[in-house]
Order: structure tokens, then C-alpha cells, then sequence
């Protein structure tokens, strides 16, 4: 990386964009690296098992615009406090959730993976142990009551596991995906929270090159925040790449749905009024006195989407976020890529971002 910097960045402008992100956390299998180990084992110690529970694993999907994080705060509003809430709710008694990965307020989940030991009590009589719930009546239960709160979380798997198996201890990779809207144009109400909104042209070979040089194990001391409590800065990240995608929230245009020739001459589905309806969308297209756009009117103009994926057993703390955001300044040219730079000389020039 160069060190010519066009202009100095508005680093709490740029931290409160990058708020907005989706994340995956997928468990499968067991871990047997010293230090989780040892923690796992702690974790054991703490919780004997109890031949009358059963631990499930539950994964969950969020939109985190409303919540103050994933963990459980003794005020604020959060993911485990509002699941929490609802499995008390159908099992009738307090239960402890805990996720296999942490978020941060205004982060969303496509499938964050936790764990919750339920003894099924019967609520006729008080005292007698009942065989334990099917996964899928789990899941339909707590997200009956998910629904009847605020409908932002969603269960969308269960299933049983051993009593020793932890969701945090046990995941064997996390993923990070992060969209960029690259246009001059305001932001659709519609992407409201959804996404960064870049106003600047982005170079996707540019950033893409950038990607290539941070994938692999590296000193990622530059792309960790103030508050980061792990013990190494050395970690592995598996893949980070940026694509160009859709643009969404999407919907055809009369030409291309003109294209797709999905009728197939039913007189039903023709309409001889300009106005259609998809997906409970409605859009109205006519003709305004004194306009030289034609039909062109009330349409908005979408933006070029890019999204940065990002994929690694463990991040430092707002390690992706730090790196979107050196992405974005390699894309409006603020950092630029030379064939013969050093990783290191690189990581620093990302760390004169300011995103910290």
C-alpha cells in the first residue's frame, strides 16, 4: 500500500456506518486446540451435567437495529435477553443461552449458533420430569412467542446435542458479510440500515487485489480496536474477497419483465393499466406535463452493490470492520496497492484509515 492519503476520514462517521453487518457462525464437529480446551473444561466444571437436561442447539436469525448487542445486559435491550425471555415463557422457568459468537449493536444474523439446556417440567405436576421436546416443537414454540414481542428474531434450526457440546468452544468458523451501495443518489428508505452507503465510485480490482493480501495467518495488530481483550494478534482468515452483486431490494423493470416472458399469453395475468404490484411493493409509471424523461419519471436509480465476505475460525475485536473500512479507502483511491509492498507496510497503512 502507498501512503498518499487524499483526504483524512471521519473515523466516527465511518465506525457508526460499518455498524451494519450479517454474520454466519457455523458449528460442526469438535475442537481440540489447547487453550479452547481448557476453557471448555472450565466451562464444564462450572455446570455438572444433568441427566434430566437437554441441550439443544439453537440457531437464530436477527435484525440487530433495535438491539444493544447479542449478550445479555442488566438494562439494555438484547438478542440473548429477548430469547431468553421466550424460552422462559414455553418452558415455564428461567434458562442460560449462550452464543457461539458475539455482536455488536445494529449487527444482523443470518445464523448465529447458540446453546440452552431445557428440563421439561410438567406444569400439572410440579416436580415430575417429562420426556424432553422435539427439536422442531422447540422451534415453533419459541418462535411463537419471538413473534408475538417484536418479530426481529427468528429461530430457524434446533436440534439436540451431548450435554458437553458448547456453541462458542465448538465453531469451527465464522463468517462476516458486509454490503457496500457505491452511488451519488440518496439511499433507499428500503436499505434502511441494511447497508454502508458509499457516495464515492469504487475500484473493485483495486479492492479485490487488496483482499488477496490479507488472506492467510498475519500479525493483525493494526485491524484490532482499543478494546480488544485477546491474548494474540496473530490470526488465520481463510477468505476475504469483494463481489459485485444485484443491487437489492430488486424489482424488474417493464422491459425486462417484458424479456422474461413469463405469461406466456394468459389474459389474466396482462394488465392495460401502467401499475404493478410485486411482493406487496406498489409502483405507479405515468406521463407528467412538461417532463423530458417520459416514463423515466419516479423511477430511482439504484446503486452498485458490493458485498465484502470475510470467513475465519475467530476475529480480533471489530477486526472485519476494520478492514472493510481500509477496503473502501482502497477503492475510492484514498489508499492505493503496489505490486512490491510488504504485508506489514501494508497493515499500516491500512491502520492511517483511522478506523479505530
Amino acid at each position: 500500500m502507498s501512503d498518499n492519503l487524499k483526504h483524512p476520514l471521519d473515523s466516527t462517521a465511518s465506525e457508526e456506518s460499518l455498524e451494519r453487518l450479517s454474520k454466519v457462525a457455523r458449528i460442526e464437529g469438535f475442537s481440540d486446540e489447547e487453550e479452547e480446551a481448557e476453557e471448555l473444561a472450565d466451562s464444564e466444571s462450572m455446570n455438572p451435567v444433568n441427566p434430566r437436561v437437554q441441550r439443544y442447539l439453537v440457531a437464530i436469525e436477527y435484525i440487530g437495529t433495535r438491539f444493544s448487542g447479542s449478550q445479555q445486559q442488566a438494562k439494555d435491550r438484547t438478542v440473548v435477553g429477548v430469547l431468553q425471555e421466550a424460552f422462559h415463557k414455553f418452558i415455564g422457568q428461567p434458562v442460560k443461552i449462550f452464543c457461539s459468537s458475539r455482536t455488536d449493536a445494529g449487527v444482523h444474523a443470518l445464523s448465529n449458533v447458540c446453546h440452552v439446556d431445557v428440563e421439561r417440567i410438567s406444569k400439572r405436576k410440579p416436580g415430575e420430569v417429562l420426556p424432553p421436546h422435539e427439536p422442531g416443537v422447540v422451534q415453533r414454540a419459541v418462535n411463537h412467542f419471538l413473534q408475538r414481542k417484536d418479530g426481529d428474531v427468528m429461530v430457524i434450526d434446533v436440534r439436540c446435542v451431548p450435554s458437553n457440546y458448547h456453541a462458542r468452544y465448538k465453531a469451527q468458523e465464522r463468517t462476516y458479510f458486509y454490503r457496500l451501495l457505491s452511488g451519488s443518489d440518496p439511499l433507499s428508505i428500503l436499505e434502511k440500515d441494511r447497508c454502508w452507503h458509499v457516495p464515492e465510485e469504487l475500484n473493485l480490482r483495486s479492492m479485490q487485489e487488496a483482499c488477496r493480501v490479507l488472506v492467510g495467518s498475519h500479525d493483525f495488530s493494526s485491524f484490532r480496536a482499543a478494546g480488544c481483550q485477546a491474548k494474540s494478534p496473530m490470526r488465520s482468515l481463510d477468505e476475504l474477497n469483494i463481489t459485485e452483486v444485484p443491487s437489492t431490494p430488486y424489482f424488474p423493470s417493464i422491459s425486462e419483465r417484458a424479456r422474461s416472458n413469463l405469461n406466456n399469453g394468459d389474459p389474466l395475468a396482462c394488465s392495460s393499466q401502467p401499475k404493478s404490484e410485486t411482493a406487496g411493493v406498489t409502483t405507479n409509471v405515468g406521463e407528467v406535463e412538461g417532463s423530458t424523461d417520459g416514463d423515466s419519471f419516479g423511477r430511482r436509480r439504484w446503486h452498485r452493490c458490493y458485498v465484502v465476505t470475510a470467513r475465519s475460525r475467530g476475529f480480533l475485536y471489530h477486526q472485519v470492520r476494520l478492514i472493510v473500512g481500509a477496503l473502501k479507502c482502497v477503492g475510492t483511491g484514498e489508499l492505493t496497492v503496489s505490486d512490491g509492498m510488504s504485508l506489514s507496510l501494508s497493515l499500516q497503512h491500512f491502520y492511517s484509515c483511522g478506523f479505530d
